[in-house]
């Protein structure tokens, strides 16, 4: 925070095993410190408007994923790439 507190989870001593790993772990505590700034679920799925989570995929690739489900396209979804996010939750990509 701007004063040298934080907030959130400490980093998982296993998460050096891989670089997935190690991001997961940053993108808990960030998120954690975010939300108790705000007090409220952060990021925010702009579709359903739910928070969403850090989630790795087969190649080890971290996405904030969204639990929201999608008509003909499966119960659930990523949104953008753990650090393709704006500071509002917004997808980086995907902003005109």
């Amino acid at each position: 925070m701007a004063n040298g507190e934080w907030h959130g989870n400490h980093l998982d001593p296993n998460s050096q095993d891989s670089l997935a790993s190690a991001l997961a772990s940053v993108a808990d505590a960030a998120q954690e410190t975010v939300m108790e700034l705000l007090r409220q679920a952060w990021p925010l799925c702009p579709e359903h408007d739910l928070g969403m989570h850090p989630k790795e995929d087969a190649e080890e690739r971290l996405s904030w994923w969204c639990a929201g489900a999608r008509s003909r396209r499966g119960p659930a979804h990523i949104h953008a790439a753990v650090g393709a996010l704006d500071a509002s939750g917004t997808s980086i990509r995907t902003r005109s």
